[in-house]
């Protein structure tokens, strides 16, 4: 089964992380390590991958850090998904396996449509407002 990797997922948290920021304002990189515990260098790593492929801004010097290169409305999880892990699709190579009955091969097909219709249904700012109106757990003793 395919499984969205730490990088996949840590992207969405940090788009979301530089989403409730002010849009036009960077946000440093030691800020955004310290919210989500992850080291500068890794989180750089993951920056340069959004940055390279436009869903970023990064600045250098006092003021630096990165921001959205666009509103929250205009990114679906399943593009940013992409950048880090590719193609979303729960089986390799499905269409040349001559061994795989048509049926199955229409399941995983199907199957695959339904992932990446879903992820690129789903809006960052949509993630932001469930974020927004999350109160928090409910502990009893």
């Amino acid at each position: 089964m395919y499984k969205i990797s730490t990088r996949g997922q840590y992207a969405l948290l940090i788009m979301e992380d530089l989403a409730m920021g002010q849009e036009d304002k960077f946000i440093p990189l030691k800020t955004l390590s310290h919210r989500r515990n992850l080291s500068v260098k890794y989180l750089e790593q993951l920056l340069i991958h959004l940055s390279k492929a436009g869903l970023v801004i990064g600045s250098r010097g006092i003021n630096g850090g990165y921001k959205l290169s666009k509103k929250a409305d205009q990114y679906t999880a399943g593009e940013i998904l992409r950048v880090m892990e590719g193609e979303l699709c729960p089986m390799t190579s499905f269409e040349n396996n001559t061994v795989m009955s048509e049926g199955s091969r229409s399941f995983w097909k199907e199957f695959e449509a339904v992932i990446n219709n879903y992820v690129d249904s789903v809006k960052l700012s949509e993630l932001i407002k469930k974020n927004k109106d999350f109160v928090g757990y409910d502990y009893y003793i």
